[in-house]
């Protein structure tokens, strides 16, 4: 299939254009602001489809939102109308739209331009009124409140929250792009004469600051997100997008001794804590047993051995562990256990235990195996 995508190089059009070639379009014709003008007659002569997400959303003068958003619109209908071109055309408007404002006028006018250009020549219209739309390669101070948070946020500049209790409502690029496919493919989700994304988002700006925030701080407190929560998972993915590239790295403290070392990792509320720990050649750690707490060890490098004993009984158990054979061993509660490097290497062991650790509660007793 032929597919025009105007705005290509937009916030939209790169997301959508991205996931086109993902799902095997190639035929894609590109125009956007800076693409040679003369082109636009021979896509719109041969496209199969039309992605129109051309617009002007915060111009320099007030009148360029209906030369961008009406007189641009109508300059490609007239070309496809030219080459009896009836291809089905998508048009991304906005909520604004409803609003009586230069904005949202130049988008009601390019809608009903649209919808007059379908009832004349049979080809399909399809508008789609968005909602705020997020996500990576939006552009700070421009896109969306979003796109400016994540990016002022990633590189410690203020931001600004003019009404902490403002309600947004917001959609995810991903979703988007989803939905323009199912369009593409000829199952809109339609109501009336207006098509829609049927995943949005509402929360209020102040709290959407703060988790933005949050995003930020997890580098120190050692926290991730809660990616049940879908919102936030969309959010985060979001924020790690706008991190500045000299600023993908952050360092983690490691408790080194003569033994090797101890360095947490990730520490959550609810699924626990995952730590690294560093062994020497002949060491031995642990020799400690919990009531309640329990741990998971996966030596990813070298050789050791996991040793366990019921802690009113004498026998040991042994299991033998290695980096060249990836095993996950459960320490379950009411055993002493110890791990042991018998190689001539570091051993590296990643463990994850059921809980953050908590100095108040260590459910940690010492006793050798």
């Amino acid at each position: 299939m032929k597919i025009l995508v105007t705005g290509a190089n937009g916030f939209v059009g790169k997301n959508l254009i991205a996931e086109l070639n993902n799902r095997g379009y190639k035929e894609i014709y590109k125009f956007d602001i800076d693409t040679d003008l003369s082109l636009l007659n021979d896509y719109a002569k041969n496209c199969e489809f039309v992605f129109h997400l051309a617009g002007v959303n915060r111009p320099k003068d007030e009148k360029e939102f209906m030369e961008g958003n009406f007189g641009f619109t109508s300059e490609l209908l007239n070309l496809l109308k030219k080459h009896n071109n009836k291809a089905p055309i998508l048009i991304t408007s906005s909520i604004q739209a409803e609003k009586d404002n230069p904005y949202g006028n130049s988008k009601r006018a390019g809608e009903e331009l649209l919808f007059n250009y379908s009832n004349g020549t049979g080809a399909k219209a399809l508008v789609y009124r968005l909602h705020n739309i997020f996500g990576k390669w939006s552009r700070p101070n421009y896109n969306t409140v979003v796109a400016t948070y994540c990016y002022n946020i990633a590189r410690d500049t203020d931001i600004q929250v003019n009404n902490f209790d403002a309600n947004l409502t917001l959609c995810y690029i991903d979703d988007v792009l989803d939905e323009f496919i199912r369009a593409l493919e000829g199952n809109p989700t339609k109501k009336s004469e207006y098509c829609f994304v049927p995943v949005v988002h509402q929360i209020k700006l102040g709290d959407l600051a703060d988790r933005i925030k949050s995003f930020k701080e997890s580098r120190n407190n050692l926290s991730v997100p809660n990616m049940e929560d879908a919102l936030t998972k969309k959010l985060y993915s979001t924020y790690l997008s706008f991190l500045p590239e000299d600023n993908f790295s952050y360092d983690l403290k490691m408790n080194k001794d003569n033994r090797g070392s101890f360095t947490e990792f990730i520490r959550t509320p609810d699924r626990g804590q995952v730590s690294v720990n560093v062994a020497k050649p002949g060491i031995t750690k642990g020799n400690h047993w919990h009531h309640t707490k329990n741990e998971k060890f996966l030596v990813v490098s070298g050789t050791g051995a996991i040793r366990f004993r019921k802690i009113e009984t004498e026998e040991i158990i042994e299991y033998k562990v290695s980096g060249e054979k990836l095993q996950v061993i459960d320490i379950p509660t009411g055993y002493t256990h110890s791990i042991v490097n018998i190689g001539d290497t570091d051993m590296v062991t990643v463990m994850w235990v059921n809980e953050a650790f908590n100095p108040e509660k260590p459910d940690t007793y010492f006793m050798e195996v």
